[in-house]
This record gives C-alpha cells, sequence and structure tokens, in this order.
C-alpha cells in the first residue's frame, strides 16, 4: 500500500503508537493478528451457468518482515486451506520493499498452497520483478507478469489476466484484454486499475493493496486509503465487479484498528441472482503470538 508521510503521522499520533498505549498498544499486539476469514457471495455480469458456486481463495499483502512473522503467514495459509477453494489467487506483496531476506521465506511459507484448478500469484509494489516470482514459482505459485492464461473449468473457458502494479496505462492492459474469453478476471494489486477494468468491460477484478486502510478511527475512516474507489470488500463500477481484501501483514506502522487480516473466499454467483453476502468470521484456530 502506498501511504504518504502525513497520512503515516496522522496514524501514529491518533493509535498512539509512540508510546503504545490504548488502543495503539491492542492494534499492535493483538489485533494485526487476528486473522479473519471473510466469506462474500461476488455477482458477476456474464457469468456462464456452470461456474455459479465456483469458489475463489484470495490472500493478499503477506509483507513477510521483522513485524509479519512465518508463523503469521503459516496461518493464514491454512486458514486458506480450511476452506478448498477451487482456485486461489495472490495479490502481491510478499515482503515490504523488496526486503530480500525475505524472499525465499515468504515463498517457502506458501508451499502448501494448492487448489483443483492451481495457484496464481501477481507482484505489488513491494515485489522486485525477478527474485520474487522466481521463489514464488519454486513453491508452486504460477506468477502473472502482465500475462493470461487460459483455464477450463466445468466446460466452461476463465481467462485469468495478471498484472504487475506498474502496468497502469488502459492501453498497455487493453493488449492482455484482447480477444479474451467473455469470463475474464483481472488480477490487478491496485484498486485504481477498476477504472480501466471497466472501461474494457471486465467482468471482475481482484485486488489489494489497501489493507482495509490497516489503521481505521470512529467518524475518520481510513485515513490511509481515502485515495481508492474501494477500500476493501466488493463493489462494482458499471458491469464490472471488484473485491478487494484487507490483507494479512501490515505495512510501515505495524499496527490494525478495526481492520483485522483476512483471507477471503469468493464464491462467484451471476448477476441475475441479486444476492451479494459478505460474511466476516475469526479464523479457525488461534492467532499466532509470534511477532519475529
Amino acid at each position: 500500500m502506498a501511504v504518504t508521510r502525513r497520512a503515516v503521522l496522522k496514524t501514529f499520533a491518533a493509535t498512539g503508537i509512540g508510546a503504545l498505549t490504548g488502543s495503539g498498544f491492542y492494534g499492535f499486539a493483538y489485533a494485526r493478528h487476528q486473522l479473519e476469514i471473510t466469506r462474500a457471495d461476488v455477482p458477476v455480469s456474464r457469468l456462464p451457468a456452470a461456474l455459479a458456486g465456483l469458489k475463489i481463495g484470495l490472500m493478499t499483502d503477506l509483507h513477510r518482515s521483522i513485524w509479519v512473522s512465518h508463523d503469521d503467514v503459516t496461518h493464514a495459509v491454512a486458514t486458506l486451506m480450511s476452506e478448498r477453494p477451487d482456485i486461489i489467487v495472490l495479490g502481491g506483496d510478499y515482503v515490504t520493499r523488496q526486503d530480500r531476506e525475505y524472499v525465499i521465506p515468504s515463498a517457502e511459507a506458501l508451499r502448501p498452497l494448492s487448489a483443483p484448478q492451481g495457484v496464481f500469484g501477481i507482484l505489488g509494489n513491494h515485489d522486485d520483478d525477478h527474485d520474487m516470482p522466481a521463489a514464488l514459482a519454486k513453491n508452486g505459485v504460477q506468477v502473472l507478469k502482465d500475462a493470461r492464461t487460459r483455464l477450463r473449468i466445468k466446460g466452461e473457458t476463465v481467462d485469468l489476466i495478471g498484472i504487475r502494479f506498474w502496468t497502469k496505462r488502459q492501453i498497455e492492459i487493453a493488449d492482455l484484454v484482447r480477444d479474451s474469453a467473455p469470463m475474464t478476471i483481472l488480477l490487478a494489486h491496485d484498486p485504481r486499475r477498476l477504472t480501466e477494468a471497466a472501461a474494457l468491460g471486465v467482468p471482475l477484478v481482484l485486488s489489494g493493496h489497501t489493507h482495509g486502510g490497516q489503521v481505521v478511527l470512529p467518524l475518520v475512516g481510513a485515513i490511509a486509503a481515502q485515495k481508492f474507489p474501494i477500500v476493501a470488500g466488493p463493489g462494482h463500477r458499471g458491469r464490472t465487479t471488484m473485491f478487494v481484501s484487507r490483507g494479512v501483514g501490515t505495512v510501515y506502522v505495524p499496527v490494525r484498528l478495526n481492520c483485522p487480516p483476512e483471507v477471503a473466499v469468493l464464491t462467484l454467483r451471476s448477476t441475475q441472482d441479486g444476492t451479494r453476502r459478505t460474511k466476516r468470521r475469526p479464523s479457525i484456530d488461534q492467532p499466532p503470538s509470534s511477532t519475529s
């Protein structure tokens, strides 16, 4: 997630993290580890009937670092696997600031992920363009770097397009979307790509990057994520649906308030169903206590 210096300073001041007291201490010591499973019915325009009920597991923004431990990541992996999704997608930012100390540990922690239709990943703004995708590939993740792959699911064609964080221009994305299947899913780390996806008629976009704001204050909201069209959860523009995950880790400020980490399980529904349900619950196991 990209935040301004001013937003970080405001967050520090608001949470009292400088003194590690009150809500700031709770957000540091406890809340950032209290992983939830978010289950959501996601309406998709022109969804083939055979794909209704398809379950997509979405995990993003691990930010493995001194503040986000191996236990945090493996707990998220085990929690997502317990939901048995049909396909798993990873939304980028596996480490923070391309920290090579954590590239291999982050990727290795993802090795247990598996799904009948595969495990796919994209790169975020904190990921380098070589070491991180290579480490992911060695651990069973097919990385889509401005690339498209075609799947055959329940007799239907599904095109999965993954773009790097730095791929932003509509003309660049259009090259990938051209001649794609009617059922196309765009994996874009930054939810601001909703604009381009809607213009190109992409039915579904899955994103992260915002951390849901990470610190969400009463009456104020998510200070560090106000510039995004969707901060967390489902939304739409025209006939394009987007889901933005709050992610697993933290960045810059190792605190979460009113914004728990999550793994998301998205069940695809036809827009004709008229249903849009989102349920949140704590993960099955107790969150890890390790912070290193």
